[in-house]
């Protein structure tokens, strides 16, 4: 069973924090630099494999095993693709870390014989430097970068190959290490519970279980001060002078605004997977939105789902976490769930009124949860009436997804958090959600 251990790290110098983000942008562009070639190949209908000896290039800079790491962490990223194209599913090739509007996104790899991780009162971690760089810092032939380790690991068991980020929006370093450990009676008795997700952007997901438990995760903020940022960039691409696209400042934006969302993203999928884990959930059913996006397309759906919210990533995001607590994640239709009353069926004569959904047979609840219900009856079967629990709504603090106080089984259309209208007056399309 695989689990990943989240810590925060701190150079102990600033002559160490310029050491680790010339490491962490020497890995971004190897990563970028492979990508481009394969990309085009790939474009230009030749072979992905035959490329350019980037791991000679950056010996020097990350030192070979760590160089090595991220070309094959790239060439698992293509064969994840072509497996999918395989498939049938249609997706885009592996991307870049980063791009020009936002610069690159620091990040690295190490082999799990490369680094060392010690914890305790002071913990620390211990990376790999290559020779140039050690040449450059003053660090001897045997030396290593150490860094300050912050929070006590969950897991333990092997160590897998570790990941170094930087935070650009929280102006944070963070370490994340797969771990293997063994099966314990924390995963026992065997997981065969099912949950279903409606994923939108006024409430990222509504999630209902087979246990009955069912998780609201909110997004009306962060949607609001998404736009608040993107009304910032187009006042200042407004006011650039001819033939000029772009600034430093509106580049920090691009930057700050995909930052927050994606370490949103992270937060929540690891949230969510831990209570799933915890309810003994081993599949989870992600609506597929591409029917709903074509059938209820316009400006304000194109925005959240794919500027805001990034569907795509999301999905991804949530599998890669998934995977480490076993769960497995599907991505099915949909269809007709948001119309669809889960207490009788009915479809023609149901409503749907902001965050309210309604039907004749007297059912009346939170529009998405009821989504999700239904979703869930398609994929696994019938649910008994009545099971639900009261949900749990949880809104984003800008660090954690916190609980709110209470979370109403029924809601009415007059109260102002089911108010689901846009910033232009206009009702959100159902397929919004």
């Amino acid at each position: 069973m695989r689990r990943t251990n989240t810590l925060t790290v701190r150079p102990l110098s600033d002559a160490d924090e310029r050491l680790l983000r010339d490491l962490l942008d020497a890995s971004a562009s190897l990563w970028n630099e492979l990508n481009y070639e394969r990309r085009q190949q790939f474009f230009d209908g030749e072979s992905v494999w035959d490329t350019a000896d980037y791991r000679k290039q950056y010996v020097g800079v990350l030192g070979s095993a760590t160089a090595q790491q991220v070309i094959r962490k790239n060439k698992s990223a293509w064969q994840s693709f072509f497996a999918a194209r395989e498939n049938g599913e249609n997706t885009a090739p592996p991307g870049y870390w980063g791009n020009e509007d936002n610069g690159r996104e620091l990040r690295m790899f190490i082999r799990n014989d490369q680094y060392t991780l010690e914890t305790g009162e002071r913990s620390r971690v211990e990376i790999p430097v290559g020779q140039d760089l050690k040449d450059e810092y003053g660090l001897g032939n045997h030396d290593r970068l150490r860094l300050e380790g912050c929070g006590a690991p969950k897991w333990g068991g092997k160590q897998g190959r570790l990941e170094i980020q930087y935070d650009e929006v929280d102006d944070t370093f963070r370490a994340f290490q797969p771990v293997t450990v063994p099966d314990s009676r924390q995963d026992s008795p065997l997981a065969s519970e099912e949950a279903a997700l409606d994923v939108g952007a006024n409430n990222l997901v509504a999630c209902t279980t087979t246990t009955g438990q069912r998780y609201l995760y909110e997004g009306r903020e962060m949607f609001n001060r998404f736009r608040e940022t993107t009304d910032k960039i187009a006042c200042l691409q407004s006011k650039l002078r001819e033939r000029r696209d772009s600034s430093q400042r509106i580049r920090r934006l691009y930057r700050k605004r995909t930052r927050r969302r994606d370490h949103a993203q992270e937060t929540l999928s690891r949230d969510l997977m831990e209570r799933l884990y915890a309810d003994g959930v081993d599949t989870v059913y992600v609506g597929d939105l591409t029917d709903v996006l074509e059938a209820h397309w316009c400006a304000e759906v194109n925005a959240k789902t794919h500027q805001f919210w990034a569907f795509r990533a999301f999905i991804n995001r949530l599998s890669y976490t998934a995977e480490e607590y076993g769960i497995t994640v599907k991505v099915e239709s949909e269809a007709d769930t948001t119309r669809t009353c889960p207490a009788c069926g009915e479809q023609d004569d149901t409503h749907r009124d902001g965050d309210v959904f309604r039907c004749p047979c007297g059912h009346e609840a939170h529009a998405d949860l009821c989504a999700s219900r239904t979703f869930l009856k398609q994929q696994a079967g019938k649910i008994e009436a009545g099971s639900m629990a009261r949900p749990v709504r949880l809104k984003w603090d800008d660090h954690n997804w916190s609980e709110l106080p209470h979370s109403p089984e029924k809601e009415s259309p007059n109260e102002e958090r089911t108010n689901r209208s846009t910033g232009d007056g206009k009702l959100a399309s159902v397929g919004t959600a």
